[in-house]
C-alpha cells in the first residue's frame, strides 16, 4: 500500500512542474523581452517525463519524475506594428516585432490533462488509504 502511495505522490509532484510550466508559458504569452530586457520574446517550456525506478512496488510498477524541461525551439511569430518601441529596424522583418510562439488553446488543453491527471492520483491516494482503513479494521 505505501508503494502505491509513493507512486501516485512522484506523479503529483511531475504533474505540478508541468502545470507550473504551463503556467508560465500563459502568464508570458505577451513577454517580448528577455531577462535582461533584450528584444528576445519568451519561449514556452514543455516537461518531459520519465519512469522513476527508485519508486516502485513488487510488481514492477513504477513513479514518474521529471527527465527536463525544454525551452521550445521553434522561431517566433511575427506581427508588423511599425511604430511598436522593440519593431526590427532593418533586415528582412523590418517594421515587425516578434512575439512568443504560444498557442493559448495548447496550453488550456495541456493544463486541463494536467489537472486530470492530477486529480487521477489525488483519487488514487484516497482510495490507498480507504482499503488501509479498511484492513485495519478487519484485522482488529
Amino acid at each position: 500500500m505505501i508503494s502505491s502511495l509513493d507512486i501516485s505522490t512522484s506523479a503529483l509532484v511531475a504533474q505540478r512542474t508541468r502545470l507550473n510550466a504551463i503556467s508560465g508559458n500563459i502568464a508570458n504569452m505577451s513577454s517580448l523581452t528577455d531577462e535582461t530586457g533584450a528584444a528576445n520574446p519568451y519561449k514556452a517550456r514543455q516537461v518531459v517525463f520519465q519512469t522513476d525506478a527508485t519508486v516502485s512496488d513488487d510488481q514492477g510498477v513504477a513513479g514518474v519524475k521529471v527527465k527536463e524541461i525544454l525551452q521550445d525551439q521553434s522561431g517566433p511569430q511575427y506581427r508588423y506594428q511599425p511604430n511598436h518601441p522593440l519593431a526590427i529596424q532593418d533586415g528582412k522583418w523590418k517594421g515587425y516585432v516578434a512575439y512568443p510562439n504560444i498557442d493559448l488553446t495548447t496550453q488550456m488543453v495541456d493544463a486541463l490533462e494536467t489537472t486530470r491527471a492530477y486529480e487521477a492520483n489525488v483519487g488514487v491516494i484516497e482510495i490507498s488509504k480507504n482499503m488501509g482503513r479498511e484492513r485495519l479494521t478487519i484485522l482488529a
